[in-house]
């Protein structure tokens, strides 16, 4: 299937070779024309991770160079990853991906220099590893995980948090909030508009224990309220 572009360079051909006329001519070009920005991610060199240096992996996906493969396998990604559309990427580039895109607040058009790939590309395969992360993973921090909520493991994270000076003998963990901010939707702004962050976003509460590793994750939802209302249900 022909992209909007390959249309528009047809069009312009048959133009120039006065095969269409001024009229026809304007009505097609507006018709495959996208209403999205055409990025030149052509012009970029192919993503390669062998070619990174440590430094740029630490800075821009938070994990050093030589714990990319390592965490791809612990994630279980498969060896290829493929989009409903047929699209296809390396598992270590899909990841390296999404790595980025959480980093830190960016949008995809952020990453076509980095990744030499049109938008809607990016968005299919981050998404896409981002499911399966979440469909075989996600039960570890919505659910009580009793390989790091074990009872000895709660006396031993209450241990050292007492032994830092804590006025509680019983405490494991600490409750903290995340606010991840989000493009603003056609409808329903309200619900997600945070007054406080003055931004639209989603929220999410967790546990994060001592060690820091997150022992349970309620979210998202659109408003503090209805975490609080929520807040019974977290473990203690």
């Amino acid at each position: 299937m022909s992209s909007f572009s390959d249309m528009r360079n047809l069009l312009l051909f048959l133009y120039y070779s006065k095969c269409i006329s001024d009229e026809e001519f304007l009505t097609l070009y507006e018709s495959y024309s996208s209403k999205n920005p055409d990025f030149p991610y052509s012009v970029y060199p192919k993503f390669d991770y062998d070619q990174m240096d440590e430094s740029e992996c630490l800075a821009e996906f938070r994990v050093r160079k030589q714990d990319v493969t390592l965490l791809a396998n612990v994630l279980q990604l498969p060896v290829t990853i493929r989009c409903h559309q047929r699209t296809i990427c390396d598992r270590t580039e899909a990841l390296c991906m999404l790595l980025k895109r959480f980093s830190y607040p960016c949008r995809y058009s952020d990453m076509i220099h980095r990744f030499a790939r049109p938008v809607p590309e990016i968005s299919m395969i981050t998404n896409t590893v981002m499911d399966h992360i979440f469909l075989n993973h996600g039960h570890r921090i919505s659910q009580w995980n009793f390989d790091i909520l074990s009872p000895p493991m709660l006396q031993e994270y209450a241990d050292v948090i007492r032994a830092k000076g804590a006025p509680l003998n019983n405490c494991f963990g600490f409750i903290d909030g995340t606010v991840r901010p989000i493009s603003r939707p056609g409808q329903h702004q309200r619900i997600v508009y945070n007054g406080h962050k003055r931004v639209h976003s989603l929220k999410f509460q967790s546990v994060a224990l001592p060690n820091g590793l997150i022992g349970n994750m309620y979210g998202p939802v659109g408003k503090l309220c209805s975490l609080r209302s929520h807040k019974n249900n977290l473990p203690h």
